[in-house]
Formats: structure tokens, C-alpha cells, sequence
């Protein structure tokens, strides 16, 4: 098997092949790095749907590895072929594909605000070729502040570790700050530009007095999860993350939507899409499920007792 043949896990079938001419033909686009994201239960769902790749289905998982220049070649090449559906994965995808004006449906799912970004018209009626799933709201950025606070008693000063990559997150540290100052805390921004900062955003963070940290994380910091993790132990900084693979893998604590419930969502979309729906008359949809995640070697770790009140509401707590 050529290497080309095989992104992601997944077997790609090219489309030309006349034993699939009937199969439906589904094309995933992650503007990041798919093989670091949990995108076999979306893979998993679609197979539940009755879209097994190489046989009834025809599918791709394309990754632009936060790449733009290579985000715009597999873009480029989505609108030349024509599959039966693509599903965007994070708002940069999202937008690459609105900007090239691809009339293809789309399904997006991790997108926080795709009318704010001008992807559809408005949750209920998107309009257009695009429809979804919304990842969370900026408040959640709010909502995350509060649970670090709530873990960490006695904490004044936070810092708040993210990257304008994506534009939706300005809105999040906004949020993050609104909250702070009802709780009478001060919060810091440290932007980075890329991985390469990771280690100074980190030591600035402690140099600057940080008792915690807030990380918003984007497509290439999700796949440096277990450096970050080591990161904020070392400096001792006890976080709070979006996803809760980051804390699987060693953070304190992740608050947000259920990513099983946004990939099956996509996934049930994708399927009335391909069964014969307009994406103009399916109505954006809005997370349900929200988990909340403790990782309690990393408060060992970190000297940290969580108070039980908090352990209780958490929805997995790792030990």
C-alpha cells in the first residue's frame, strides 16, 4: 500500500474506481491533524449509518496539518471532485471551503459561532450549502474560569495560554475576562504565534505571577497534548482545557461538549444529507452534553486536594 493511500487510518479509495461508481462518496477535511483527534467514533458512527469505506462508502480524511497553503490545495481539490458530502472539521476548514465558494454540502462540526464567522445565515435557517453542529458558545470560556477557581481555592491571578488562529477564540478570553472580574479575579493573555512558543508562553505565564492557567487550545496545540500537560506540571500551573483528551492525557481538568455526541450528531446530519436533504433546511445544531473531566493523578502531582463537591459533579475522574 502507498503511503498516499492511507491518511489517517483510513483506506482511501479513489473515486474513479468502477466498483464504487454507486458508493457514496464522503470527504472528510480537518484543517489540522486527524490522526491526533478521536475521529474514529465520527468514522464509527458513519459505519453505524451504514457508510462502511470500501464498501458501501467511498471515504477520505484529509488533513491540512495547520498548514493554510496546504489547506487550499485540498480545498481546491474537494471542489474538483465533487464528492456526495463533506464534512469540515474546526472552523478554519469551514471557512476555507465557504471562501473558495464550493457548492458541495458541507457538514461542520467544532465551529463555536458559524454565524458570527458567516458561514450560514443563522441556526435555523443556514441557507446556502452549509449545515453543522456548533461546538460551544465564548461563555463557556466563563464557565471554564469559574471551575478552575472552584478547584483551586484561594487563586487571584490567571493566566490565559491562546492563539488568534482561530478567531472564535478572542471571543473566549473576552468571556474569560467578563468572569474573572465578577469573581474579583485578574486574568493575563499570552498569545502565541505557534508551537515554538509554547515553552516561553509557559515560563511568561509563571514569571508573571500566574497561580493557573486557562489553556484555549487550536488545531496543532490539540497534537502537542501530553507536552502541554508536562508543561503546566512543571511550572506548576494547574489548567483547565476545552477537550477531554487533553486531560486524558495529563491535564488537570477540560470542560465542553461531549466530542461523542458532536461527531455522531455530524454523522446523523451527513446521513440526511446523502438520504436527500437540503443543508439550506437543516437547521445548525447546538451541543447538548457537556463533561467535564478531573484528572486526579496530575492534582497529586501537583499538591492539589479537589474539593469533593467538585469531584462529584464531574462527569469521568481519572485516577
Amino acid at each position: 500500500m502507498r503511503r498516499r493511500d492511507l491518511i489517517a487510518g483510513v483506506l482511501l479509495t479513489p473515486f474513479a474506481t468502477p466498483a464504487f461508481a454507486a458508493a457514496k462518496r464522503i470527504s472528510i477535511l480537518h484543517s489540522g491533524f486527524p490522526s491526533r483527534t478521536p475521529i474514529q467514533i465520527l468514522l464509527e458512527a458513519l459505519r453505524g449509518l451504514g457508510y462502511e469505506n470500501g464498501n458501501t462508502a467511498v471515504i477520505e480524511v484529509l488533513g491540512a496539518e495547520g498548514d493554510a497553503k496546504r489547506l487550499d490545495v485540498l480545498v481546491a481539490g474537494l471542489a474538483a471532485r465533487k464528492p456526495d458530502v463533506i464534512i469540515a472539521l474546526t472552523s478554519p476548514a469551514v471557512l476555507a471551503l465557504k471562501q473558495a465558494g464550493v457548492v458541495t454540502p458541507v457538514v461542520f462540526a467544532f465551529v463555536t459561532d458559524p454565524v458570527g464567522l458567516g458561514i450560514v445565515a443563522s441556526l435555523a435557517r443556514p441557507g446556502g450549502n452549509f449545515t453543522g453542529i456548533t461546538y460551544s458558545e465564548p461563555t463557556l470560556g466563563g464557565k471554564r474560569l469559574e471551575l478552575l477557581l472552584d478547584a483551586v481555592p484561594g487563586t487571584r491571578r490567571v493566566a490565559v495560554i491562546w492563539s488568534r488562529s482561530f478567531s472564535e477564540n478572542a471571543a473566549i478570553f473576552n468571556a474569560i475576562r467578563q468572569a474573572a472580574q465578577a469573581r474579583g479575579v485578574e486574568v493575563f493573555s499570552k498569545e502565541m504565534e505557534g508551537a515554538q512558543d509554547l515553552v516561553s508562553a509557559f515560563e511568561y505565564a509563571k514569571g508573571s505571577g500566574a497561580q493557573a492557567l486557562v489553556f484555549i487550545t487550536d488545531n496543532l496545540m490539540f497534537g502537542r497534548r501530553k507536552e502541554i500537560a508536562a508543561l503546566a506540571l512543571s511550572h506548576h500551573l494547574p489548567s483547565i482545557h476545552s477537550f477531554a483528551p487533553e486531560v486524558e492525557d495529563g491535564g488537570l481538568m477540560s470542560y465542553g461538549p461531549d466530542l461523542g455526541e458532536n461527531y455522531r450528531r455530524t454523522a446523523a446530519l451527513t446521513d440526511r444529507i446523502l438520504k436527500g436533504a437540503r443543508p439550506a433546511d437543516l437547521p445548525v445544531e447546538e451541543p447538548t452534553q457537556f463533561s467535564l473531566y478531573i484528572n486526579l493523578r496530575t492534582a497529586k502531582a501537583l499538591g492539589l486536594d479537589i474539593p469533593p463537591t467538585l469531584l462529584a459533579r464531574a462527569d469521568e475522574v481519572i485516577e
